[in-house]
């Protein structure tokens, strides 16, 4: 169904604007009045990573006036093969700002915000307010959890989209006119179900695929043309190259947008609304947890240890620590890795950056193993702390 424009229209356009615009404005469904729109809305992009990438790049391409970036994070070696607003030469540069300058190479008449701070429920309601509309590129539970509860009180639609290996989605949520994230999700997933990109890997070129959908999305919206993702969900398989989309309709029992909400603001701690970690990792993490630096001190020592490191294969294959078995989680989730546990050995776990070591952890303990312990921050940890020369991820 097509929605009404979600700006009012600027009073002109320049001559250079009519010149940089030419395309969008022999497209008779855009036209004068449409790009005019464009000129006068402001968006938000929540991230600057893999999806605030492209969608930045094509939002300030296609003349949207104002553009807001907000990231608290800085750009990492490893963010270059798919956040590709981002450069070589931006390594440790505030994302916002490396962000926001290379938007201004792009367009230089549109007007960039920058917020190089973290979104969070003291910031979100004020910052959302000066915009129209909001494109969600971010890649946890938590934040989307916020983003939309933001936007549902605020009255606000957001262009949401989601990334993992080969496959994205992508949908719009506007409570106004169809259902919110929490329609779609009422919970987020147990801990530790859902690998995050950092854990699980992301095809970089699926980025573009689905944060440019994003920006198709938003120009939609904003000038008020085509049909628009309300109330559909569209998935799609790299892999296979297949769209499809599914229908997503509003729950009149929704806690937020429902007939009789029971959320009717922010949540206080939307981390633990989530858990990174379920309660019997966090419990069984508590006084059991050492640093790589520890972990070093007993190989130095000669401590009788048996260490295991429950990540993938593949991502072994990158980096490991010395002496370390092999193990994946999913091994000690269907019990088969307790056989491989040596009686006589103190266990030490360790993965990426302690969450998958910290459940696998609760199992060996209630296995039996009392004295096992896990390494917090992981592999990363031991790369930063111990033996920099190894390669992060």
């Amino acid at each position: 169904m097509s929605l009404p424009p979600l700006v009012e229209p600027a009073a002109e356009l320049t001559v250079d604007e009519v010149r940089r615009y030419s395309r969008h404005l022999i497209i008779p469904d855009v036209g004068m009045a449409g790009q005019k729109r464009l000129k006068n809305a402001k968006v938000l992009c929540v991230g600057a990573g893999g999806l605030g990438s492209p969608a930045l790049m094509y939002l300030a391409a296609a003349g949207v006036g104002t553009l807001g970036i907000i990231d608290f994070d800085v750009v990492d070696e490893s963010n270059l093969q798919r956040q590709i607003i981002h450069g070589q030469s931006d390594v440790g540069r505030p994302k916002a700002e490396s962000a926001a300058a290379t938007v201004r190479e792009i367009n230089p008449l549109v007007e960039v915000v920058i917020h190089n701070t973290a979104l969070s429920t003291d910031n979100v309601m004020e910052i959302f307010a000066g915009y129209d509309l909001i494109v969600d590129g971010t890649d946890n539970f938590a934040t989307r959890y916020m983003v939309n509860d933001a936007a549902v009180l605020l009255g606000k639609p957001y262009v949401w989209g989601s990334i993992y290996r080969f496959d994205g989605q992508a949908s719009v949520f506007w409570a106004e006119h169809g259902p919110c994230y929490r329609c779609l999700y009422p919970e987020p997933p147990p801990p530790g179900m859902v690998p995050s990109c950092a854990e699980g890997g992301v095809l970089g070129v699926l980025c573009a695929s689905i944060g440019s959908i994003q920006v198709n999305e938003a120009i939609k919206l904003l000038t008020g043309i085509g049909d628009p993702l309300v109330g559909r969900l569209m998935i799609y398989d790299a892999l296979e190259m297949k769209y499809r989309d599914v229908k997503v309709r509003k729950d009149p029992e929704c806690v937020l947008c429902g007939k009789n909400p029971t959320v009717t603001a922010l949540l206080e701690d939307y981390e633990a609304f989530c858990g990174a970690i379920s309660d019997e990792a966090a419990e069984a993490a508590t006084g059991s947890t050492i640093t790589a630096l520890e972990l070093k001190a007993m190989q130095d020592n000669g401590e009788d240890i048996f260490l295991v490191d429950v990540r993938e294969p593949n991502e072994y294959e990158i980096v490991s620590i010395p002496g370390a078995t092999l193990i994946p989680k999913g091994e000690f989730l269907n019990g088969s890795a307790l056989e491989r546990l040596p009686q006589d050995k103190r266990i030490v776990l360790h993965c990426k950056s302690g969450a998958r070591s910290a459940e696998a952890l609760a199992i060996v303990k209630n296995a039996g193993f009392s004295d096992a312990v896990h390494v917090g921050g992981g592999v990363l940890s031991w790369v930063k702390t111990v033996d920099p020369s190894l390669p992060s991820y």
